[in-house]
């Protein structure tokens, strides 16, 4: 069986399955630590920009409008990669993380333990 490459794909957002809003997941990990740091929504807007930048641009849903994570903290999302997983669905994005990821000052949104 021949050996296919798929380290580097590019993909139009119309190639990615979005929920009814047309928004997709992004899970956000370090890239230095391996850390995961966040979850994020992009839209279509996001995406390309995204892809133009090299920094992290996602949709807010609460404030209906792009977001350029660390505009207003400084705590910008520099990308290393983005990879999508096996059914097109959720981006995962490798990042080098400036400041901390999460809005409470936290290096990573998921801080708190859930009890098992």
């Amino acid at each position: 069986m021949a050996q296919i490459d798929l380290e580097q794909i590019k993909l139009s957002f119309s190639e990615l399955k979005t929920n009814p809003d047309g928004l997709i997941p992004v899970i956000v990990q370090d890239d230095e630590n391996d850390d995961v740091l966040m979850l994020a929504y992009m839209n279509e807007e996001a995406y390309n920009v995204t892809l133009q930048t090299k920094r992290m641009t996602y949709f807010s849903r609460s404030r209906n409008a792009l977001w350029i994570k660390g505009e207003t903290s400084g705590h910008f999302q520099d990308v290393k990669s983005l990879r999508i997983d096996c059914d097109s669905d959720t981006i995962l994005a490798r990042v080098i993380q400036t400041g901390a990821a999460c809005h409470t000052g936290n290096r990573t949104c998921f801080y708190r333990e859930i009890e098992c």
